[in-house]
């Protein structure tokens, strides 16, 4: 594990860890003078760990309330993402028998996107919007927009988790290589292969996710 070297990255893993642990309860208030005075800090970087946390997925920032513990659990991950892969996996499977070579080459300019977004100096706040719009290139052929806006809803609550998973596991690589196989399946008309992969997909990201959180 990185040891923390600044104030912030201090602030950062003492809270990260009672939010994952379940000490700082869901909902939680996190006023920034009441936690600069436990850790003994200033609010700089009780300021900054908390809009790191929220890029994280871990802290939400409300009008008039100011920033409290996301609320999450492992019942609300299998739920989001367990109806993702039923749905997502019948999108695919509808779509790849009429994807256009215009789709393949939409969905491989959205993935070289996502890959080329790593090497910019903080890429996860972004990624879980550009791994959607990847997904949406693979399904757009299937043209059922009820389910295409019922899955860009789905991704949209369940981004916090996926960037929690990518700060803390760092799954990026593997993610990476499932994308270049899955559209590769897809090219290829392997629709049983591509829709068994996105599966595994969905519910092992599901799982990396579960074991990070304690309630």
């Amino acid at each position: 594990m990185k040891v923390p070297k600044t104030r912030t990255e201090y602030v950062v893993s003492m809270l990260r860890e009672r939010i994952l642990s379940g000490e700082l309860k869901a909902g939680s208030a996190l006023r920034q003078a009441a936690l600069a005075e436990q850790i003994g800090v200033s609010r700089i970087p009780i300021r900054e760990a908390l809009l790191q946390l929220e890029a994280e997925g871990l802290v939400e920032f409300e009008p008039h309330k100011g920033a409290t513990v996301a609320c999450m659990s492992k019942a609300m991950v299998d739920d989001l993402f367990e109806l993702r892969a039923l749905i997502e996996c019948d999108l695919l499977r509808r779509s790849i028998p009429q994807m256009t070579k215009e789709d393949f080459e939409l969905a491989a300019s959205r993935l070289d996107n996502m890959e080329r977004a790593w090497q910019r100096e903080d890429p996860i706040a972004t990624w879980s919007d550009m791994n959607m719009d990847f997904h949406m290139a693979l399904y757009r052929a299937a043209n059922r927009p009820h389910a295409i806006d019922l899955v860009r809803t789905l991704n949209h609550n369940s981004g916090r988790y996926v960037r929690m998973n990518l700060f803390l596991t760092g799954a990026k690589p593997r993610s990476e290589l499932e994308h270049r196989q899955l559209l590769e399946m897809c090219h290829n008309g392997e629709a049983d292969a591509a829709c068994e992969l996105l599966r595994t997909h969905i519910l092992s990201s599901a799982e990396e996710i579960k074991a990070l959180i304690n309630v």
